[in-house]
């Protein structure tokens, strides 16, 4: 029997430290990476895989005025309906800087440890 409490799957909750929604059954917050329970089993807790990363990269020229940009998010179900849109981030580049943004979808299978 394990002393971790087994969450439904899906289930969020907030990281006291940083406030972020994060899965229930997360021990480490994959935000601000501070501890959140103890579990003698793993330190931190590993996606089984990653079916999506995308990484992009934007420059300004180094002539001209700021751009300013937001980071929209953006998930659907298998129908086509909106289950979250959210703005991720938001910020303006000056001539002459660059941003480079990463997404990734993290999967983490049950461990069918009997």
């Amino acid at each position: 029997m394990s002393p971790v409490r087994q969450a439904t799957p899906g289930t969020a909750r907030v990281c006291p430290h940083c406030k972020a929604k994060i899965l229930e059954s997360a021990s480490v917050c994959p935000v601000c990476r501070h501890h959140l329970r103890f579990d003698p089993n793993a330190t931190e807790r590993r996606p089984t895989f990653s079916p999506l990363r995308v990484e992009g990269t934007i420059r300004h020229p180094s002539v001209g005025e700021a751009w300013e940009y937001t980071v929209m998010l953006s998930i659907r179900n298998d129908r086509g309906e909106e289950v979250v849109r959210q703005v991720v981030g938001v910020g303006a580049l000056q001539p002459d800087e660059q941003r480079t943004f990463t997404l990734s979808v993290d999967v983490f299978a049950p461990d069918n440890k009997t």
